[in-house]
């Protein structure tokens, strides 16, 4: 094996001219007119020139000092630099450029070294028995792509630079799969990491990468752990089938975790220490409308809900007293009659819908609905226009309705008398006999504004009597708008600038003291002009925009929203 290979080349200052042209130095043992080593093509090589290397395995070690190199393998050739001879790394490099294309590099204490250095790899595998296979330090600019890494005590170590590492694998390491350190900013998209002895990910002292798109599992500790006041962007990376927690932020760290599934993992899935503070935006729960689901998964449809803490106490403890009711009629102990009508009362767009859905969905998993549906009326799906008109109306909605749920929204439109053409009264009567008939079939919800509902439970004498449990729904907070907004924005494929999310705050603090506040409908309103102010933006390039420009919207394009 050869020794290091120190290889001070010229200066910027004083490098020749080439005339654009691109020196290419051919290294086949063997064959003649090419060089026998790749240390002796790069002792020839120009600044700038290409090391095309022909299948073999090359035991060889290299230290290149303010050198603008790439070495390449030949199209369909194996290529190996084998520095597991040596205690020094493979490619030991400062300064300069490097790009490596299509090589094999195993080393003993590192593959490839850089620091200071404009570093580019791609679809290299690389490994090191008793060091990082790629150590990255002080680089204004490197690039990972499309590469594997293995075999190696640390994947692959990031500090004090700046750059990219896409769609690589780490496997098979016995510490740390990647580390991000001492202020280190890279991007790190659509990679995969797993089989390490400790962390997937350890991001400490400052750092603050963007990790998106990403998967990590099968690890010793945990899945991505945060330290030393970092802050980094954590955004649709899935942890699952890790020993350890899934995401642990340290004290004083921050950042964001946004739609990032966390499965089959330690406790909690997200551990935030004391003093953590990043902003968490949780994965986009599934859509039950199918009746299927169990129990415990509903309870996290439920829980996956921005806000509505004393709504969601208040239907866990419906839920506790059904499921332990049925324990008792099990065990031959006597139970009470439960009512199952509830009173949703509150503002509009404070999720009165979407928790009624759940709650038929609920029933049916605990087994006192046959079938759960869904099924939401208004007046006019009541009310008719003559006389014994309207009790056939509400007899078939309600026939209709059976097994599940009948969501009555803006009850109260039935107690207001317009004059003696009116049947809303005619509704109300007919709704609170079948209520009675049949309370064991049909779980019926009215819904409205909290004061107008004191006035339609006045409208018969045993109305308010046929349900168990009024709940109150409380506005949103200017927070839960932005929660909301936030996961509208990743659901719609869109990323936010950072500088737009103070001016989403300032905007729902000020509507939520209108008299007309909409809540989660203001949000969503909101969010169309936002796409609608992104777009004339864009169409204003007078060109296509890019990837990135089709994602992102500003906070200009939120103010040109909320005006």
């Amino acid at each position: 094996m050869n020794a290091p290979t120190v290889d001070n080349g010229p200066s910027a200052a004083g490098r020749p001219a080439t005339g654009g042209v691109t020196r290419t130095l051919l290294v086949a043992p063997g064959r003649h007119g090419a060089y026998p080593t790749i240390g002796d093509a790069l002792r020839d090589a120009p600044d700038g020139g290409v090391i095309l290397v022909a299948d073999g395995s090359y035991p060889e070690t290299f230290e290149l000092i303010d050198r603008l190199l790439t070495i390449r393998a030949c199209e369909g050739a194996t290529v190996v630099l084998d520095g597991t001879g040596g205690d020094w790394p493979v490619l030991d490099v400062r300064g300069g450029s490097l790009r490596l294309e299509g090589l094999e590099v195993r080393g003993t204490v590192a593959a490839v070294k850089v620091e200071n250095t404009d570093l580019t790899v791609e679809r290299c595998a690389i490994s090191a028995r008793v060091g990082p296979a790629i150590s990255v330090h002080g680089c204004p600019r490197f690039e990972v792509r499309r590469c594997a890494v293995s075999g190696s005590v640390q994947g692959i170590v990031v500090e004090s630079s700046s750059g990219r590492i896409d769609d690589s694998t780490v496997d098979d390491v016995a510490s740390d799969g990647v580390v991000v350190g001492l202020g280190a900013d890279p991007e790190i998209r659509n990679c995969v990491i797993s089989g390490c002895g400790q962390r997937g990910m350890y991001i400490y002292q400052y750092a603050r990468p963007l990790v998106e798109g990403c998967e990590i599992s099968r690890t010793t500790g945990a899945g991505i752990v945060v330290a030393h006041q970092s802050r980094p962007t954590l955004r649709r990376t899935r942890v699952h089938d890790v020993q350890g927690v899934g995401i642990a932020f340290g004290p004083g760290c921050a950042g964001s975790v946004e739609e990032c599934p966390v499965d089959n993992t330690a406790e909690p899935g997200i551990q935030l220490a004391p003093g953590a503070n990043p902003d968490v935006v949780e994965p986009a729960r599934r859509q039950t409308v199918t009746g299927d689901a169990g129990l415990d998964d509903l309870l996290a449809d439920l829980d996956g809900m921005v806000g509505l803490a004393a709504v969601k106490a208040e239907v866990r403890a419906l839920v506790d007293e059904i499921q332990v009711n049925e324990w008792r009629r099990k065990a031959g102990l006597s139970v009470g009659g439960v009512s199952h009508h509830l009173i949703f009362a509150g503002a509009p767009g404070t999720g009165k819908t979407t928790v009624a859905r759940t709650y038929g969905q609920l029933l049916k998993a605990l087994g006192v609905l046959t079938r759960g549906q869904f099924r939401e009326v208004s007046r006019r799906d009541l009310v008719g226009q003559y006389i014994g008109h309207t009790a056939e109306k509400t007899s078939v909605v309600f026939e209709a309705a059976k097994g599940g749920v009948l969501f009555i929204d803006e009850a109260y439109t039935l107690s207001r008398q317009a004059g003696s053409g009116d049947f809303g009264q005619e509704a109300i009567d007919t709704l609170v006999k079948l209520m009675e008939d049949h309370r064991d079939e049909v779980a019926v919800i009215v819904a409205g504004y909290t004061s107008e509902m004191n006035d339609f439970l006045a409208a018969n004498p045993g109305l308010a009597s046929r349900f168990s449990k009024t709940i109150e729904f409380e506005n949103y907070t200017p927070e839960d708008l932005l929660q909301i907004m936030r996961r509208m924005i990743a659901d719609g494929d869109y990323l936010m600038d950072d500088a737009a999310y103070p001016v989403l705050l300032d905007h729902f603090g000020r509507i939520a003291r209108d008299p007309n506040f909409g809540n989660a409908r203001d949000a969503r309103r909101l969010f169309e002009g936002v796409r609608k102010a992104q777009s004339q933006r864009l169409r204003a390039l007078g060109r296509m925009p890019d990837v990135a420009e089709l994602r992102t919207v500003t906070a200009d394009d939120v103010r040109a929203a909320s005006v």
